[in-house]
């Protein structure tokens, strides 16, 4: 199988080991992102709609050398990939170009595509149209427990204070950081001890799993998502998890404890609490095991099939 990919931010790290996995599969894949910056400021888009334009020419052009699929991996690269015709076309919507500003351009490209993958049944129910639900997969090897010491110690980190940890840049309006700030705060009253937020974004994706090791509890306050991979990983680390109801978060951290999902910060804030005042690793590994990355490109791989 040979398949021309079609991506905004080639950077994306669940987009890049997608592709490893699959070539670890015996299928071939080549990258084309559209002309412009994809990065402004911490993940902001800077590319104009004729930067959109000028994609469509390269990839009818490309498209001729004998590839199987296109596969176009975010909402905006899909009307690219439609205006070739010879080639069947996969979707894949991460989120935000369905959940988002865009989502109407995503819906309207989805009725042309021979299959879409979403990441959620909440992204599923949003696109309202025959989809498959095909999660990010986790790196099991990597994101794994380790000791909490000698992860706080690795990164200098206060070992006699609590950690609690938001993975994502302050600029991300979506991500919800003045928010997090507050419930962070409004633990920090309940606990006895000194509480910090560690905002923790840029770093190499091989050293992530040790800040998730090093923390108490990963805090999510985004206002949409689609299936965070910040979550998956965290559960894989056994890290508690305290989260808005976003995406299929409900759903990861159902049965899961400790834990807690909620759009009330009151109860958020209970929850991080709980986590903070007696620290302890949930158990949130057995649940996300069935969505490592090979089980992943088996399940992508299946897409690609079955529209050729």
């Amino acid at each position: 199988m040979n398949v021309l990919n079609l991506v905004s931010n080639e950077d994306a790290r669940f987009f890049q080991q997608q592709t490893e996995v699959l070539e670890r599969r015996g299928v071939e894949c080549a990258t084309m992102t559209p002309p412009g910056d994809h990065v402004a400021r911490e993940d902001v888009t800077e590319r104009s709609a004729g930067d959109y334009l000028r994609f469509v020419p390269q990839v009818i052009s490309e498209s001729l050398e004998g590839y199987d699929v296109v596969h176009a991996n975010y909402g905006l690269t899909a009307p690219a990939a439609l205006a070739q015709v010879r080639l069947p076309v996969v979707l894949s919507l991460w989120g935000t170009d369905l959940m988002g500003e865009y989502g109407w351009l995503s819906k309207q490209c989805a009725r042309y595509c021979d299959a879409v993958i979403v990441m959620s049944e909440e992204m599923a129910d949003e696109l309202d149209q025959p989809c498959r639900v095909i999660p990010h997969g986790i790196d099991m090897d990597r994101f794994a427990p380790r000791p909490t010491d000698e992860a706080r110690a690795e990164l200098g980190w206060d070992s006699d204070k609590r950690h609690v940890l938001f993975p994502y840049p302050p600029s991300q309006e979506v991500k919800d950081h003045p928010r997090a700030r507050r419930i962070v705060d409004r633990a920090s009253d309940r606990v006895d001890a000194d509480v910090e937020l560690q905002v923790v974004y840029g770093v190499p994706h091989a050293e992530v799993a040790t800040y998730m090791n090093a923390a108490d509890a990963l805090l999510l306050t985004s206002k949409r998502e689609g299936s965070p991979n910040s979550v998956k990983e965290a559960l894989a680390c056994d890290l508690p998890v305290v989260s808005t109801d976003v995406g299929d978060v409900a759903d990861r951290l159902d049965g899961v404890s400790p834990s807690r999902v909620s759009d009330d910060d009151d109860e958020l804030a209970a929850g991080l609490a709980d986590v903070l005042e007696d620290p302890r690793p949930c158990d949130g590994r057995e649940a996300v095991r069935h969505i490592g990355l090979d089980r992943m490109a088996e399940r992508i791989e299946a897409v690609y099939e079955s529209v050729v």
